[in-house]
């Protein structure tokens, strides 16, 4: 099983390294076409209608929501399906594996918070953002990493993962609490079914993936038409998935493995692509202090730090917890500094937590602005820290 894990763990940390990669070249490409002759094409493409309709029934909605409901459901059942691996039998799955991520990520929640409200106080209309800077881009942070090779020790790699995971877990937990719309509960009772139904083909251990995603797209779209958000069908859906089938097959892994290229090479660029795009012109130095962005990048760029480093040295000092073999505090410094790099997750809550057009271009800089100045500082402070060679 420790093999399978470890295994799993590498598999994991090759493809979101490449797939971060894949992520800046959309996001870079986004904000060329926002800011070029293209800009008229590439609004009015995310603005394109498009339906679905069954009868009576009908999905309408702008591609960009489809994108930010329809496609990043699927990132958020690999996110489901990793967080049930890592608490059975990873990163997750023991107190002593657990503890220092845990502590780091709690801080590298609770601080970025704090640090946006503080800024935003005196700007009610903006403090539905607090979340956005709690947020942190495993795929982009591994990216990042990725960059400095095999002088990155695995421990490292791994305790930036298991953060992540657990940030993802809190970032479901805060999407599921505070940022759904009104309830359907005709809706959520079918939700409800659809979920049993899966629950029930979890018991009986049926290995094929067929009548999961069947039910899987039920679910969906009875919980998108009940005013929970979509994604967080995903998320359920995947905790539904065994590890183990009657046939002695694991479930869990095969669709690990089919849907890791998909949401690393496609899904999450087309996201990044889709909500990147910033048009800049006319931008005044002014528009970046202004408190949505500016709580923003400053929650992503010192309340990681703070949160993370600060909250896992006190958990050091107290013998909470332990630092992994062959890393050190320089090298945790640099991890907080990768974990506010929060991209894909913080322009998701933004566009939960905003409507107004205006709001969320200034999510879109304070966002960006901020990923990209701790994505600097912190390869260059992993860059410094790590030794000349490593045995990995």
């Amino acid at each position: 099983m420790f093999a399978n894990a470890t295994e799993a763990l590498r598999d994991f940390l090759k493809r979101e390294s490449a797939g971060g990669i894949v992520l800046i070249a959309a996001a870079l490409l986004a904000l060329v076409a926002a800011n070029s002759l293209a800009a008229g094409s590439y609004f009015a493409l995310l603005e394109l209608p498009v339906a679905v309709s069954i009868g009576s029934f009908a999905i309408d909605k702008p591609l960009l929501l489809w994108i930010n409901d329809g496609l990043m459901a699927v990132f958020f059942f690999l996110v489901g399906l990793e967080v049930k691996r890592e608490a059975i039998e990873g990163q997750l799955s023991s107190w002593n594996k657990a503890s220092l991520p845990l502590f780091a990520a709690i801080g590298g929640m609770v601080a970025p918070a704090l640090v946006f409200l503080a800024v935003n106080t005196d700007s009610p209309d903006n403090l539905a953002g607090w979340a956005i800077p709690a947020a942190t881009d495993i795929a982009f942070a591994l990216g990042i990493l990725s960059l400095l090779g095999p002088r990155v020790p695995v421990a490292l790699k791994a305790l930036l993962l298991a953060i992540a995971v657990i940030d993802d877990i809190g970032a479901i937990t805060i999407i599921a609490l505070f940022y759904s719309g009104t309830i359907d509960t005709g809706m959520l009772a079918g939700a409800a079914l659809a979920l049993a139904g899966m629950v029930v083909l979890n018991r009986f251990r049926i290995g094929s993936s067929i009548p999961y995603v069947l039910l899987g797209i039920v679910l969906w779209i009875f919980v998108l038409k009940s005013g929970v958000h979509a994604t967080l069908a995903g998320v359920a859906a995947a905790m539904t998935i065994p590890m183990v089938a009657r046939d002695g097959s694991d479930p869990l892994e095969r669709m690990e493995h089919a849907l890791h290229p998909w949401v690393a090479f496609l899904v999450i660029p087309i996201f990044g692509f889709a909500n990147a795009g910033v048009s800049l012109l006319g931008l005044e130095p002014s528009d970046l202090l202004a408190p949505l962005p500016l709580g923003i990048a400053l929650g992503l760029l010192l309340g990681k730090q703070i949160g993370i480093f600060g909250l896992s040295w006190i958990a050091v000092k107290m013998k909470l917890a332990s630092l992994p073999e062959n890393v050190g505090w320089r090298q945790v410094h640099g991890v907080s500094l990768l974990a506010a790099i929060g991209f894909t997750m913080s322009l998701f809550i933004g566009n939960l937590a905003f409507a107004d057009p205006a709001q969320v271009e200034a999510v879109k800089l304070g966002v960006l602005s901020g990923s990209l100045l701790a994505a600097i500082a912190g390869y260059l402070l992993l860059r410094t820290s790590l030794p000349k060679e490593t045995n990995g």
